[in-house]
């Protein structure tokens, strides 16, 4: 079965607006509203402002918003959630696929039927359509709602879930169950990882500044360099990567007293295994024992200490689910500053991890890095989540997988995402989606199967009326 030609033309219109983080979402939600209203369906925009950028999420309905009356007699509604955002899509001429442009669709035949390709085709764009055109067919048939349907492209997912958390706080919906979308490889997601970003800014002495401040003006100063080299991975499969950064903070604890950090950079960003790093670094002569003792590679080592205290901790709340099995503490990025070195990454949690134990690892490294006259920050923090075996949402996706002659068992995945916002709540969520995640989302060949897709409308409109009718 092949795709209607107004679909595909839809999907090439949606990976064509940049929904990056430096764009925002308020351009392909006005364009999702409107797609919906052609195909009879009611839209509105929920506007906000974040990260300093005009964002919406979208809300469609198969007519108005519920009426009070209808509210009352049903137990709430049944949500269908996929975010419209994308990360930034790093260097075009690595879009080999489509021409070097990542927000240019394009179509290639293979042997296993045609794939789509660019930016957000897995990862998540192209989802919310096959759940819009679910929901418009359904609406089509003059359903009689028991739990009336909506569905939602939210914004922000790469800035911490931000239009999920909106969307909740501003009650825009009422759910009794919420299906997230996100690339499973057609597979029922039952549990998640907990996320939290932290941030370590280890400041230099003052007597490491003047130096500094002495050898960037002399003429003629000799330093060592030397260049890390790794391999890049997503920090939810650090199995797959090999950090430089890592590899660069042994050399440091390898290093001489006497050392002072010139330059020390790495990483592209927090979320990600670093592939390269470098550290400029020259001797100290001048400086007395007790200086000695707060210079900034000194003071990293000590930092670093502590978090590998913190990672001998995480083998003893090993999840069997997941892959990797343990919690994960990654480095991604590090970088130097005036008066103070910034580290960033980011802690993934197995939900056999209680919130009690997940705040004395953050305590250890906390007073580890007050003890340097550092300042440790959680930026962001998701807990893990695990929906229930006897959930309803499960039973109904997978009954309906199986109508599909689809063998696609229940797992669980690293990353985190809307889901983690939304069981927080108590809601009861499940992940699933078309497309492949790990290996595919997140690169310059990012892709999905036509054929999934299309099995993804009908697994969607399949799902509306078991849920909704």
């Amino acid at each position: 079965m092949s795709l209607p030609q107004d679909f595909v033309d839809s999907c090439r219109a949606m990976i064509g607006i940049d929904s990056s983080p430096a764009a925002g979402c308020l351009a392909i939600a006005e364009y999702a509203a409107t797609l919906a209203r052609r195909l009879g369906l009611h839209a509105e925009l929920q506007l906000e402002s974040w990260n300093g950028l005009d964002q919406a999420n979208v809300i469609v309905r198969p007519l108005a918003a519920p009426s009070q009356d209808v509210m009352d007699v049903a137990p709430g509604e049944f949500v269908l959630e996929t975010h419209l955002d994308t990360p930034d899509p790093g260097a075009y001429a690595l879009w080999a696929k489509t021409d070097q442009n990542p927000f240019g669709a394009s179509i290639y035949p293979t042997p296993e039927g045609d794939v789509i390709y660019g930016l957000g085709s897995a990862d998540v764009k192209l989802d919310f359509l096959c759940k819009l055109y679910a929901l418009a067919e359904a609406a089509r048939a003059n359903r009689v709602w028991r739990i009336p349907p909506v569905l939602v492209g939210t914004f922000g997912e790469e800035l911490g879930m931000a239009g999920a958390v909106r969307l909740i706080r501003k009650k825009k919906v009422r759910p009794v169950a919420i299906l997230v979308g996100e690339p499973t490889e057609l597979r029922p997601v039952i549990a998640g990882k907990g996320f939290a970003s932290v941030e370590i800014e280890v400041p230099f002495s003052d007597a490491e500044m003047r130096f500094r401040e002495k050898h960037l003006l002399g003429e003629s100063v000799l330093t060592q360099s030397r260049l890390f080299a790794g391999r890049a991975a997503h920090s939810s499969a650090p199995q797959y990567g090999e950090s430089a950064i890592e590899k660069m903070l042994d050399a440091l604890e390898r290093l001489p007293t006497g050392i002072a950090v010139i330059e020390i950079e790495g990483g592209v960003n927090f979320n990600t295994v670093a592939s390269q790093a470098v550290l400029e670094i020259d001797s100290v002569s001048e400086l007395s024992g007790e200086e000695l003792k707060h210079l900034m590679a000194l003071k990293l080592v000590r930092v670093r200490s502590a978090i590998r205290r913190v990672q001998e901790r995480f083998r003893l709340f090993p999840d069997a689910e997941f892959v990797p099995r343990e919690p994960t503490l990654n480095i991604g990025m590090i970088r130097t500053y005036e008066d103070h070195v910034k580290l960033s990454g980011c802690v993934r949690l197995p939900p056999t991890v209680s919130q009690d134990e997940y705040e004395s690892w953050m305590r250890i490294l906390r007073e580890a890095c007050a003890a340097e006259g550092a300042v440790f920050r959680i930026g962001d923090y998701k807990a893990p989540f695990r929906l229930a075996a006897a959930s309803t949402l499960l039973k109904v996706a997978e009954g309906v997988l199986s109508e599909l002659g689809v063998n696609a068992p229940h797992s669980t995945q690293a990353v985190a995402n809307e889901a983690n916002v939304f069981a927080k709540f108590g809601i009861e969520t499940l992940v699933w989606g078309p497309g492949q995640g790990v290996g595919n989302s997140h690169t310059p060949s990012e892709c999905v199967k036509i054929s999934d897709l299309t099995l993804a409308i009908e697994f969607y409109r399949r799902v509306i009326d078991r849920m909704c009718v």
